[in-house]
């Protein structure tokens, strides 16, 4: 079983999805500092206000806190826009596939046969 487990967590696609996963925590922290500290005061010049996590709607004792979720829809527009930057980049850069010519299918076994049938009667004729 040990085995089993070094061969799997040794295997690239693991260790490739890690690194991502690792890179991705480290960029979305960056994304959520560009979000707070330039994005939002930006937003709270025409807003009049700087901090927009302190929005919050109350109606009885509910407080929706809308705010925080208008900090997560930016979040989430800038990272999902940053990943379409790279994913197109890196496109761009990559090497086209050349498109491999198509393979003739294959013929049935009566078409098979018939050929080897006239293959061997143009034999017979030499």
């Amino acid at each position: 079983m040990i085995k089993e487990f070094k061969e799997f967590i040794s295997r690239g696609n693991v260790m490739d999805l890690a690194v991502g996963v690792i890179i991705g925590s480290a960029f979305t922290a960056i994304v959520k500092s560009l979000v707070a500290n330039l994005i939002n005061p930006l937003i709270g010049i025409f807003l009049g206000k700087i901090d927009l996590s302190n929005l919050v709607l109350s109606v009885g004792d509910a407080h929706f806190k809308y705010g925080l979720f208008l900090n997560s829809v930016i979040n989430f527009l800038i990272i999902a826009f940053v990943v379409f930057l790279l994913v197109k980049a890196i496109n761009k850069a990559m090497p086209k596939k050349e498109e491999e010519p198509e393979v003739p299918a294959h013929a049935s076994a009566e078409e098979s046969l018939e050929k080897i049938v006239q293959m061997l009667e143009d034999q017979k004729q030499k």
